[in-house]
């Protein structure tokens, strides 16, 4: 999907929600064990649900890596699934050298048909590029995370003063343009969301920790919205788990028409 393309679909549903395909097997609503492919049922019920009120779906690939084959099985059926409008992302955070790379952008991109892959910057330009090789498709790099361990090491000082995140976002500007490149930004830095858009003015950003975590959707909005718009908020737990009974899909719609909404009338602002 190119730029122009999820651009146009932001403003067309007056949404930058990505939901986030988190599906926990031990936290899906009881009445789906009993069918044979639990997951993808749940996802298909989500994804009826919202799919008029996103822009991008973001499976986290732990929740189907654990159930071994089977798990990737909902995990592709789950993909068919998604309409073609929306963006799709592997919320992989792979990152490794070269020809490991190349070979996971060729199952994610080749293979899965996935639209970006979150990528973890450690290794340096050579686990980046082999993602960046691949036209149309995007990579999605760890920034500033919205975990409570980014202090760790995000926020460590450089020798000219700026944070390792700051150097990071600037560096990798030498390897992807706007057209192929993105950050992940945790809503949990609502400050950062300023000086950020001064490293990174035109890059879309993929902003986790709305809703469950507690995000301010407002802040960010404001401080991090560029042109483009440019932002993708997911919300994975706060949507999808919304409601654990026979009712989930209900709820997990009322909780992204909630997003939405507020989204919408932020947007009015810009």
């Amino acid at each position: 999907m190119t730029r122009a393309e999820l651009s146009a679909q932001i403003l067309q549903k007056q949404s930058y929600l990505c939901v986030g395909l988190d599906a926990d097997i031990d936290r899906l609503p009881r009445h789906l064990l009993d069918k044979e492919d639990p997951v993808f049922e749940f996802n298909k019920a989500i994804i009826d649900a919202t799919k008029d009120l996103c822009v991008a779906y973001k499976p986290n690939l732990a929740f189907y890596e654990a159930l071994g084959s089977k798990g990737w099985e909902s995990l592709r059926k789950t993909l068919e699934y998604i309409p073609d409008e929306h963006f799709t992302i592997a919320d992989a955070k792979r990152g490794d050298i070269g020809n490991t790379s190349r070979l996971y952008a060729q199952a994610f991109f080749g293979e899965m048909g996935f639209d970006a892959v979150t990528v973890a910057p450690y290794m340096g330009v050579d686990s980046v590029k082999p993602f960046l090789e691949f036209e149309g498709k995007w990579v999605i790099l760890l920034a500033l995370t919205s975990n409570k361990g980014s202090q760790d090491f995000q926020f460590d000082q450089q020798e000219n003063g700026q944070p390792l995140y700051e150097k990071v976002m600037r560096k990798a500007q030498e390897w992807g343009t706007p057209g192929n490149l993105m950050y992940v930004v945790g809503a949990t830095h609502p400050e950062k969301f300023k000086e950020i858009r001064e490293i990174a003015p035109d890059h879309f950003l993929l902003v986790p920790g709305v809703g469950a975590q507690g995000g301010d959707l407002e802040a960010l909005t404001r401080h991090g919205a560029n042109a483009d718009v440019g932002l993708l908020v997911n919300s994975s737990r706060g949507i999808i788990f919304a409601g654990e009974g026979e009712d989930f899909a209900e709820k997990a719609r009322s909780a992204a028409q909630a997003l939405q909404t507020s989204m919408a009338a932020l947007l009015q602002n810009l």
